[in-house]
């Protein structure tokens, strides 16, 4: 009882009227005519069927399907064959109307196209999608007039009336999760575009697209197609469905990147050491760099300064000679081992890291020396040059070389060997300063005296405390008054007028080489 209220629901009381009173009218004059029970059965099947018709409901075919085969019995049994061949007819045409209207008419079936996946369908009565009269069709039929019919041959009317369709959300939402598209199985996740290394450059390798959707944005695209009465949708054309990839191949940032990595492998540094340069390019920076299993580039600034470091390590490993001996061919024609650990190449590790750093990015192409924290006055492992002072200890004797030539010599009172805390310390060695005059201070004593204080007039410091000066005190040089007692607190002690001459010809760069 309820489906055939609700089936009437939007009828006029007219429209039921009229079915009524027309059916009843047929089974009326039938039974006053006699007719048989086929005959008024096809002529109630008549009327059904036009006035369903007009109601836009589908079960008007079945009925005009019955009126036909039952109206061709009925003319074929009385002969009239052209209306059983015209009845006849009438089979396939409903049955082709039947098709169509199951195909077009609005029961909401729609098309779902995705990326990647074939088309599904959505019912439309699986979403409660179906006519909503606004009552202007009823209104248009109340106001016509039965006998108003004839002004139609020299006058026309024209009638609007708006379509309206409604469907339940709730249900579309639950159609839009079964659909295979919505399925995490056959979901692909989109790939951010990147920079790798290929066929020997770095190159953009395109973000790829995927197909893993936004749920809500699909079922904000699918709810418009619906209101809009469309009968296909291709979710691929709509806006904000499908999840994008983070990084595409025109993002600025990536371009920076492509670009910093091209810098890389174009970065070319010369490093001189003398007569042995070494090059670093981008070979070498290429085996820095950790690519994935797709070529993708790994950007690791930790990593490439380590790898920056480990490199300059090496560098100052085979080039530094700070902390080394060196042979050192003496004026008496001695060969000696001299150990420094104050003179020498020192490569500043640190700042040379940074120099390269800022190099690679920038793709410096450059011939230039390390960053030093310390520098030498030759190169190679033999590093004095032929500009230095020679001070034999054994010998008690000083030599001033320049350029290969002696321009100074003299004999010296070196650090008393009979102690050990006053013994000058061999090795390699630099100027400090220059100070004329001065006065010489030993350590200070619990009474706040020092323990000496003696006053020179040339001061040339380079070992901590230890120094040139003039030592008027001393009633000889050379010798081996070093041994016997009269040595000094460490410093080299000489002639007046030799330390006179030192004093105006030392330099800070020039080596001092000391040894036994």
């Amino acid at each position: 009882m309820e489906k055939i209220k609700s089936y009437f629901k939007d009828w006029t009381m007219f429209e039921k009227s009229w079915l009524l009173i027309s059916s009843v009218t047929m089974v009326v004059l039938s039974l006053m005519w006699g007719d048989s029970m086929i005959a008024l059965l096809s002529g109630l099947a008549g009327i059904i069927s036009v006035v369903l018709c007009a109601k836009g409901k589908i079960e008007n075919y079945a009925f005009g399907l019955f009126q036909a085969v039952t109206y061709a019995y009925i003319c074929f049994q009385s002969h009239i064959y052209g209306e059983v061949m015209y009845n006849i007819l009438m089979v396939p045409m409903i049955i082709i109307g039947i098709i169509s209207w199951k195909k077009n008419m609005a029961d909401g079936n729609g098309e779902v196209k995705a990326r990647n996946l074939k088309s599904q369908s959505i019912n439309g009565k699986l979403i409660g999608y179906r006519y909503v009269s606004d009552g202007s069709i009823s209104q248009y039929l109340d106001e016509q007039k039965p006998y108003k019919w004839v002004r139609g041959f020299w006058k026309k009317q024209n009638y609007t009336a708006k379509e309206n369709m409604t469907y339940d959300k709730v249900k579309l939402k639950k159609q839009l999760e079964k659909l295979e598209c919505v399925k995490k199985e056959n979901q692909t996740a989109p790939e951010d575009a990147y920079v790798a290394y290929k066929d020997s450059k770095f190159e953009i390798v395109p973000e790829t697209e995927g197909n893993t959707l936004d749920f809500n944005g699909a079922y904000q695209a699918l709810s418009e197609a619906v209101t809009d009465k469309k009968r296909t949708i291709d979710l691929n054309s709509c806006p904000a469905v499908y999840i994008k990839a983070a990084v595409l191949k025109d993002d600025p940032d990536l371009k920076n990147s492509l670009e910093e990595c091209q810098n890389l492998i174009r970065t070319k540094i010369v490093y001189i050491f003398g007569e042995e340069p070494v090059t670093l390019e981008g070979d070498e920076i290429r085996k820095w760099l950790i690519f994935d299993e797709r070529g993708q580039l790994q950007k690791n600034e930790d990593e490439l300064r380590q790898c920056v470091a480990e490199y300059v390590a090496q560098l100052a490993a085979t080039h530094d000679t700070v902390n080394t001996e060196r042979e050192f061919c003496t004026t008496s024609g001695r060969t000696v081992q001299v150990y420094s650990s104050v003179y020498g190449w020192k490569i500043d590790q640190e700042k040379e890291i940074e120099t390269i750093m800022q190099e690679m990015i920038a793709g410096v192409q450059i011939n230039r020396e390390p960053v030093y924290a310390m520098r030498a006055n030759a190169r190679g492992m033999n590093d004095i040059g032929n500009t230095y002072i020679e001070v034999d200890l054994s010998a008690q004797h000083l030599y001033y070389y320049q350029d290969g030539s002696i321009i100074l010599e003299s004999d010296i009172v070196s650090g008393d060997m009979q102690y050990a805390e006053r013994q000058t310390p061999p090795g390699i060695f630099q100027l400090y300063y220059k100070k004329s005059p001065s006065v010489l201070k030993g350590k200070m004593l619990e009474n706040g005296k020092y323990e000496y204080e003696r006053p020179v007039t040339y001061w040339m410091p380079f070992n901590g405390g230890i120094g040139f000066h003039d030592a008027s005190w001393q009633p000889y040089f050379g010798g081996n008054r070093f041994r016997e007692g009269g040595g000094s607190h460490g410093c080299i002690n000489l002639p007046a007028d030799k330390a006179a001459e030192l004093y105006n010809r030392i330099d800070e760069s020039v080596p001092i080489v000391c040894f036994y």
